[in-house]
């Protein structure tokens, strides 16, 4: 019986972890450009008790005797990154990627990170008055293909982005004032990025990024498909969502009904012995 409720034990501390993942999952369900993630399961060490005297005489394909496990465990929580749907916008800073994959590159605390979510904004620069800054919400610099802050200087009439990139910057009469390539990066391993809240990701200092992420630059930028007066939505189906959490709810209530049992179990045996 004592084995019974270990087991039931762990797996209910793993199903905590799993619920907690689809709470993160519901409460980012309108948060821009947000990836669902889901909890991946394995099974924890099991024990092999040979409980047949003459097992060579048995005929079996499995293995000889009785195999009992000790319950399961959350592997990894995997980031989806299924496109989202998108909304249209009437802003010239909201942009959205319209494929997989690929993200901003920002500057946070002197290093490089990563983000989907394309609500900028133009916010003055610190080192020239008259000098404006493409930020994050946040307050972020947004980089372009070199790595380096995009800047312009205030005095423009309008703001296009093409497909692949290309932020250009309209004069009051009418002509090119400024052009810039975002710095956009396709991601190759999104499972070894780091989450690091309000919509960021960065890779550990032991992850070889260049391998992990490649810049979009020169002819790659044909690769970027992004779509200007749009945000792209959180992937999380809310319906999906609900039904996953249900269903762990029932195995939380399953193992704790295990253990309930298991104890009044043993209660009967200690009253039989005494």
């Amino acid at each position: 019986m004592l084995r019974s409720m270990i087991t039931a034990a762990n797996t209910m501390n793993q199903l905590h972890q799993q619920l907690d993942t689809i709470s993160h999952n519901i409460a980012n369900v309108n948060t821009t450009g947000y990836k669902k993630r889901d909890a991946v399961f394995e099974e924890l060490l099991a024990q092999q008790f040979t409980n047949l005297p003459n097992r060579d005489e048995t005929p079996r394909l499995t293995p000889v005797g009785l195999r009992l496990g000790v319950g399961a465990k959350v592997a990894s929580t995997h980031m989806q990154m299924k496109q989202g749907s998108i909304l249209k916008t009437d802003r010239s800073l909201d942009l959205a990627f319209t494929k997989e994959g690929q993200f901003f590159r920002i500057l946070v605390d002197g290093a490089i990170q990563y983000t989907r979510d394309g609500a900028f904004y133009l916010s003055p620069s610190a080192n020239n008055p008259d000098e404006l800054m493409l930020v994050t919400a946040d307050g972020y610099a947004v980089l372009d293909e070199n790595d380096e802050p995009i800047t312009v200087l205030d005095g423009f009439k309008d703001i296009q982005v093409t497909q692949n990139g290309t932020m250009q910057f309209i004069a009051p009469n009418g002509n090119m004032m400024q052009t810039v390539n975002i710095g956009v990066s396709y991601v190759t391993r999104p499972q070894l990025m780091q989450a690091l809240g309000d919509n960021r990701f960065a890779f550990s200092a032991d992850v070889n990024a260049p391998n992990a992420a490649i810049n979009l630059t020169n002819n790659n930028r044909n690769a970027i498909s992004m779509q200007q007066y749009a945000l792209e939505q959180s992937n999380v189906e809310l319906a999906t969502e609900m039904s996953e959490l249900m269903i762990t709810q029932r195995s939380y209530q399953l193992n704790a009904r295990a253990i309930t049992l298991s104890d009044q179990m043993m209660g009967l045996i200690n009253g039989i012995r005494s």
